[in-house]
């Protein structure tokens, strides 16, 4: 059922998050209407910068509704979607675009079907579990290769899922025991926490003295140390040469000396969810050819849920907190006061 209004998860410039009634955005060509039955919070990367506004507030700045990944079914299709159907149900991501609310407006390609008897609460994980897996293919993991993955919130949860999917030996670090416990039980075979112990040590014996092939940088901030670290624990040449690849896929920055001290260590970014995104063209229902870009956004968030659905990766276990979108304002504070003690945070409207 459409209206004018939605009620939306909100936050202003002084750092303040409520649940206000909003209008529903224009139903453009390209585009669908989706009453949403589930969205994700992502806690690090929507809450993280909280206690910054705060104290640098912007009282001018209007409440804007924020998120980036929901889940619902089709309520109206604009014209150009093809393959959409009202009633159909729909994962959906895009900052802008798949707020918490209980409606949104999406461009097509922003959407993927969700298949099967799969879950709303799953499907919302599209956008975030898309991001993991383009890190995953930025850092060309094999099968067989001792892969390294730094940081384990949502995107470094499934990173390493892929990584292990692609036939990976997977050590995960951290510092948080629900990260570090979690990513164990869900299949990497080494969780360490880096305030307990030499990484260098630990490596060299996880991966029988061959170094790591690839590591994954999922957090963000100060990325020096974790920079320094994944280059240490790469494979070592006889003339002193590292060799690896690092995918950086968390907004971080880091200050190092190149080339000699990473040897040739290839350090790539692995921005969002792959190609497409931020590409109005092509999220509005163009698309690229498929034998050039096989793995566009749409593509990767397609191949996830199809994973997930076929019990490959595992988002249900990411979820720590189930909580009704008007309660949305005390959980997030609860997040902001404790973020160790979440991981994956679902709304319901």
């Amino acid at each position: 059922m459409t209206s004018a209004t939605r009620r939306a998860v909100t936050m202003d410039g002084r750092g303040q998050i409520s649940v206000s009634e909003v209008p529903v955005p224009e139903l453009k060509t390209g585009s669908v209407l989706v009453e949403v039955k589930s969205c994700l919070v992502s806690p690090g990367t929507e809450l993280g910068g909280v206690p910054a506004r705060r104290e640098n507030p912007d009282p001018d700045r209007p409440a804007q509704p924020f998120g980036y990944g929901n889940a619902g079914v089709v309520l109206a299709v604009g014209e150009g979607c093809r393959g959409v159907e009202v009633g159909q149900r729909l994962a959906c991501m895009g900052a802008g675009y798949a707020e918490h609310a209980s409606q949104v407006v999406v461009p097509v390609n922003l959407t993927t079907p969700i298949p099967g008897e799969m879950s709303f609460d799953e499907a919302a994980f599209a956008h975030l579990a898309a991001t993991g897996l383009w890190a995953a293919r930025r850092a060309r993991i094999e099968f067989g290769h001792n892969v390294a993955v730094f940081g384990l919130g949502l995107v470094g949860q499934i990173a390493a899922q892929c990584a292990r999917t692609c036939g990976a030996h997977v050590m995960v670090v951290d510092k948080l025991s629900l990260r570090l416990e979690t990513a164990k039980r869900l299949g990497s075979d080494l969780a360490f926490n880096f305030e307990t112990g030499d990484i260098e040590e630990v490596a060299r014996e996880f991966t029988r003295g061959y170094g790591m092939d690839a590591a994954i940088l999922a957090f963000g901030g100060n990325l020096t140390a974790a920079l320094d670290s994944a280059r240490r624990i790469m494979k070592l040449a006889p003339d002193g040469h590292h060799y690896g690849r690092i995918s950086i896929v968390g907004g971080g920055t880091f200050e190092a000396q190149f080339p000699q001290s990473f040897g040739n260590v290839d350090v790539c970014a692995s921005s969002r969810p792959g190609p497409g995104y931020h590409d109005e063209a092509w999220e509005s229902g163009a698309d690229y050819p498929a034998v050039f870009v096989q793995w566009t956004t749409r593509r990767n968030m397609e191949e996830c849920l199809l994973f997930a659905a076929r019990g490959r990766l595992d988002f249900d276990s990411l979820i720590t907190h189930r909580v009704a979108l008007d309660e949305a304002p005390a959980a997030c504070e609860e997040l902001i006061a404790s973020p160790g003690n979440a991981i994956g945070v679902i709304l319901n409207p």
